[in-house]
């Protein structure tokens, strides 16, 4: 059974009665994942992950949603008044994650601020806030029209040809929507491979390794009430698991 390694998000002490910083992440991600035939392990924002021997044993990354990536990582020494949450032990890791599974020819699936960066990871940009900065933008907040989060609010459509086509088997796609930032400028060697009817990036994807895709929406909230979103994690890890065979293959 494939390991895939899931980051996880850090909340701020709360007191009294939270006095501590927590890891946090939605059940949904390793729910999905052991569904789909992987075992999932959670990683928690320590930069040295990334560089210790735990890669040597997982199959494949998961960059979970969450708060947003600081800025400067791509650029920008401004922080607009709507971005929050930035942790910089959080974007550390995941920077060095990506680094290192791209080394090590590991699958890599970025869900919303996993989406974001991955992309940043290759050096592109963000929309730091989507309303202030894209006067024709849909609604990417759901949540705020009381849409339920198992429920899609909009279409993304699909390249041609691309994987994550391939893997939905169409061009068109409803997903669900809990985002003010987005993809920007994409970063060397990815391709966008879906766009809301807004032109927002929906999708990313590396075309030149086996699997490394980035989604905006969440689709493991929506496995359930909207099965055809299971293919995602259905390549992912069978990814893993090609990936899984070839190290045990190349293992002495």
């Amino acid at each position: 059974m494939p390991l895939i390694g899931i980051t996880v998000s850090l909340l701020a002490p709360e007191p009294p009665k939270q006095p501590y910083e927590r890891y946090t992440l939605t059940a949904a991600y390793a729910h999905a994942i052991a569904a789909a035939g992987g075992e999932p392990i959670l990683l928690p924002p320590l930069p040295t992950l990334a560089t210790g021997s735990l890669l040597d044993h997982v199959d494949g990354i998961l960059l979970s949603g969450g708060a947003d990536i600081a800025p400067h990582r791509y650029g920008e020494e401004t922080i607009h008044p709507t971005t929050y949450g930035i942790h910089s032990g959080r974007d550390e890791l995941e920077l060095q994650l990506v680094r290192a599974a791209l080394a090590r020819k590991l699958p890599i699936l970025g869900i919303c601020r996993g989406c974001q960066l991955l992309n940043v990871a290759f050096g592109g940009t963000l929309y730091q806030d989507i309303p202030s900065m894209i006067a024709s933008s849909l609604a990417h907040q759901q949540h705020e029209q009381g849409v339920p989060g198992d429920e899609p609010s909009h279409a993304a459509h699909l390249a041609e040809g691309s994987l994550l086509a391939s893997i939905y088997g169409t061009t068109t796609v409803w997903v669900n929507s809990f985002h003010h930032q987005a993809v920007r400028q994409p970063g060397a060697g990815l391709i966008v491979s879906g766009r809301a009817d807004d032109g927002i990036v929906e999708g990313l994807e590396l075309p030149s390794a086996q699997f490394v895709v980035g989604v905006q929406w969440h689709p493991e909230l929506m496995v359930e009430t909207h099965p055809e979103h299971r293919a995602l994690f259905a390549a992912f890890v069978e990814a893993a698991r090609t990936a899984q065979l070839t190290r045990t293959i190349n293992t002495p």
